[in-house]
């Protein structure tokens, strides 16, 4: 070890405490970027895999089916990740798996960019789902791991903004290739965009240069029994986990039934915007590439301020009274945005609070879930939490997609069945008894 990895180089952290925490920043930043490419291609994809005609009646419909379908299936395949990969990190370590888990998605990914037909889109989609939900536990445990104890918060929570930036990063890549380079050709153009699910992977080489396995996890794994997730419910972490658990399901039922509509929502008011300022059908399309990138920043910049407002959340209020006032703001934003009458300049405007609250709660999962758990089980654990919730979340974009695709006005059809899930982490709150706090405790 050089001298440079001993001396705090800033806010009380080594430059190597710092290098793992890029590294992790970067895996999970890229891993949304791959995982939420589909949303923004939807509205193009979906309908010329089935020969629709793009905007046509029967495209949206397809559109907001398949597209709740396909999120659905992409979290079934990232919970079955997060659950396998998970255990594989306490087994052979948090950089393996980071390096495995950051090849699988991306190459699945650009794989989606020669689909021939929709079955086999779905299976590459599949193929990256298993590596998207795999990351995030190697990462989240590698920072808890490693980073010192006095800044263990805010290192987690400064790893999850890499979500908002991998959210604007895939606007960013989407709104370049479909909105511009490609903007004549949406027929095709969607596959340049999952062509670029290709960049993770030299990230994924540079990484495995300069990290190494945290020695916490070296030491406990040493002459030890290998991890199962049985242990996950004996007597001493069976709270512990229904804990973790019960926090994720709410985050994620709320996050996934909101965000994977936000291009389709987009589209739908920047139509009707058109409408009203008599565009032809040149410029309406110019104009929902444009709504689906301010759209979603709206929804990317309150999450990227909400994950910070995490840390004096939960270091002044403590975790458990900083879920419930998340859940319970969330509840009150959604409904504001989907149910009240409103312009659409406005309903889209309103997407900044959506992600304050909505996506901002995720920046304390990266250290509230490896809080819980013991070293040898902490890739295990925190993975379980997170990911299996996915399998129930699963339900959450499929029936929006399903409801919404009956009614004769897509966009209305959407508005509508989006107000019901506000009801979601009101009900959350009822969860608050089991919820275990652990602020001011160290890493067991």
């Amino acid at each position: 070890m050089n001298t440079g990895e001993r001396t705090p180089a800033l806010w009380g952290m080594t430059r190597y405490e710092w290098t793992v925490l890029f590294a992790a920043w970067l895996g999970w930043g890229f891993d949304v970027f791959d995982g939420l490419l589909f949303n923004y291609v939807a509205p193009n994809c979906v309908p010329a895999l089935l020969g629709l005609p793009l905007g046509s009646a029967a495209a949206k419909k397809a559109t907001l089916f398949w597209g709740g379908a396909l999120t659905s299936i992409l979290l079934i395949g990232w919970a079955a990740g997060g659950i396998l990969f998970g255990a594989l990190a306490d087994r052979i370590g948090r950089t393996r798996t980071l390096l495995i888990t950051m090849l699988l998605y991306a190459l699945g990914t650009a794989a989606c960019a020669t689909a021939p037909n929709l079955p086999i889109l779905i299976l590459f989609r599949l193929i990256a789902s298993l590596g998207i939900g795999g990351e995030w536990a190697a990462g989240a445990a590698m920072v808890a791991e490693v980073v010192p104890e006095r800044r263990r918060v805010e290192a987690g929570a400064l790893l999850y903004t890499s979500a908002p930036m991998g959210l604007f990063l895939a606007t960013f890549v989407n709104f370049q290739i479909a909105g511009n380079l490609f903007k004549g050709s949406p027929e095709t153009s969607w596959r340049y965009v999952f062509l670029c699910g290709l960049i993770p992977a030299a990230a994924a080489f540079v990484i495995r240069l300069f990290i190494r396995e945290p020695a916490r996890w070296k030491d406990a794994a040493a002459g030890v029994a290998p991890p199962r997730l049985r242990e996950l419910f004996a007597p001493g972490l069976r709270a512990r986990t229904l804990s973790g658990f019960s926090m994720a399901l709410v985050a994620l039922v709320t996050w996934w039934s909101t965000n994977a509509f936000i291009p389709i929502v987009s589209t739908g008011l920047a139509q009707a915007a058109a409408k009203t300022r008599g565009l032809d059908l040149a410029a309406t399309r110019a104009l929902i590439e444009s709504w689906k990138a301010h759209t979603t920043s709206y929804f990317n910049l309150g999450g990227l301020i909400g994950t910070l407002l995490t840390i004096p959340a939960s270091k002044y209020l403590g975790r458990k009274k900083m879920f419930a006032l998340y859940y319970a703001l969330s509840g009150l934003a959604l409904f504001a945005t989907f149910h009240l009458d409103l312009a659409p300049e406005v309903r889209q405007r309103l997407y900044f609070f959506d992600g304050l609250t909505v996506f901002g709660v995720f920046g304390a999962f990266t250290y509230y879930l490896p809080e819980l758990f013991p070293t040898r089980l902490r890739a295990t654990g925190a993975g379980f939490c997170y990911n299996v919730g996915r399998l129930l979340t699963a339900v959450g974009p499929f029936l929006v997609g399903h409801f919404a695709s009956r009614g004769p006005d897509a966009l209305a059809g959407t508005l509508s069945t989006l107000t019901f899930v506000a009801i979601v982490p009101i009900a959350g709150l009822l969860f608050m008894p089991i919820v275990i706090e652990t602020r001011g405790s160290a890493l067991e």
